[in-house]
């Protein structure tokens, strides 16, 4: 089912790339808000890779790959894994996460997080089965309040 899907880190995102994403980002975040400037600035980054899935050209699901140095060693993170609603239940998804550990393990990164809402059983049981092992800690926030 996936046979014709090619998997790619953008390099560069044409105008085209970035109406799709636009379009794709509300099937990821009610609240985020678009900004192409923000989406070229990620694939600038040295540390930030933007995993896309096209078929035809046509990008139907993205995840972000995200490294950072720290004292107690590199660290990576999945974030923003979203797939067109059309596509889903094609592997596309799972296709995303098995290049982005194939990445981390080329890259020799020990450890890759990603965090869900425990309402997301599906995506849940979908980590979990590419390998994700559920942690006992808390994820914590803090955002500014404007008065």
């Amino acid at each position: 089912m996936t046979d014709d899907i090619s998997l790619s880190i953008a390099d560069h995102l044409t105008p085209g790339d970035l109406q799709r994403i636009e379009a794709l980002l509300p099937q990821l975040s009610r609240t985020a808000g678009f900004d192409s400037e923000r989406m070229l600035a990620l694939i600038d980054s040295p540390n930030a890779d933007l995993f896309l899935a096209r078929e035809s050209g046509r990008i139907l699901g993205m995840a972000t790959l995200t490294t950072a140095p720290l004292v107690s060693g590199w660290h990576a993170t999945i974030e923003d894994v979203v797939v067109v609603e059309d596509a889903r239940g094609r592997g596309i998804a799972r296709l995303l996460l098995e290049a982005i550990i194939d990445e981390t393990g080329r890259r020799g990164i020990p450890t890759l997080d990603l965090t869900s809402r425990p309402s997301r059983e599906s995506a849940l049981r979908l980590y979990e089965s590419v390998g994700f092992v559920r942690r006992d800690t808390n994820v914590l926030r803090f955002a500014p309040r404007s008065d």
